[in-house]
């Protein structure tokens, strides 16, 4: 089966889970954190060479301060539990969005987990945290001062510059919410029902069927 090269996730469901299962929204994001980890693991082992994941937008900033104050915490508190095994595998990590609106702890987080995984030969990890497509377009637009104005320069100046073959999005919205949308222009779309703590290795895979299934031509003929 033919991986695409690269692969970006929106991440979703997590508190519809916990709803579901008449729990705190809360612990809806501590096992989707599970899964995350789970899911990096197994996509870096099979050889992807690029994943994408859509963490925390810039428009979740509105949600209650409560929701937003504990997820900060569980990510803070997350890459101290689990940063060893992160390290472990040999990832190479890129944290991107509009990272001055973190709180420093998390700033300095992005700094050392960037800085100590920059020479790794694994899988690239794009960690998509207080992240917007339109304010990434927008940061690229203005570091073009004095360039000419292409489709290559533009792209050059983006924090992910690959383009994304396949997006997968859990929890069964059918939207690309803000993510990554100059990378996704020629993506194919994946949207499945499964909220994003129950998406394990197999849904994965189904994804990946789907993707092998399709016929790419990028606006040609074949």
């Amino acid at each position: 089966m033919k991986l695409p090269r690269h692969v970006a996730i929106i991440l979703d469901g997590n508190g519809r889970w916990a709803k579901a299962k008449g729990l705190p929204r809360s612990f809806g994001h501590q096992e989707g954190l599970k899964t995350l980890v789970e899911l990096i693991k197994y996509t870096n082992s099979i050889g992807l060479e690029e994943l994408s994941v859509f963490g925390f937008s810039t428009e979740n900033w509105n949600r209650p301060k409560s929701e937003v104050n504990y997820i900060m915490g569980l990510v803070e508190k997350g890459y101290k539990n689990y940063q060893e095994k992160i390290k472990a595998i040999d990832l190479k990590i890129k944290v991107v969005g509009e990272l001055e609106m973190l709180k420093p702890s998390l700033q300095k987080i992005a700094q050392e987990i960037e800085e100590a995984t920059k020479d790794n030969k694994g899988m690239t990890l794009n960690v998509c945290f207080s992240y917007g497509g339109k304010q990434e377009l927008v940061r690229a637009f203005k570091k073009l001062e004095g360039q000419e104005i292409t489709i290559e320069t533009i792209q050059n100046n983006l924090d992910i510059k690959t383009d994304v073959d396949l997006l997968i999005r859990t929890g069964g919205n059918q939207r690309i919410s803000n993510f990554l949308i100059w990378q996704l222009a020629y993506a194919e779309l994946y949207f499945t029902e499964v909220y994003f703590p129950d998406f394990k290795k197999e849904d994965f895979d189904q994804a990946i069927e789907y993707y092998n299934k399709q016929e790419r031509r990028f606006g040609g003929l074949k």
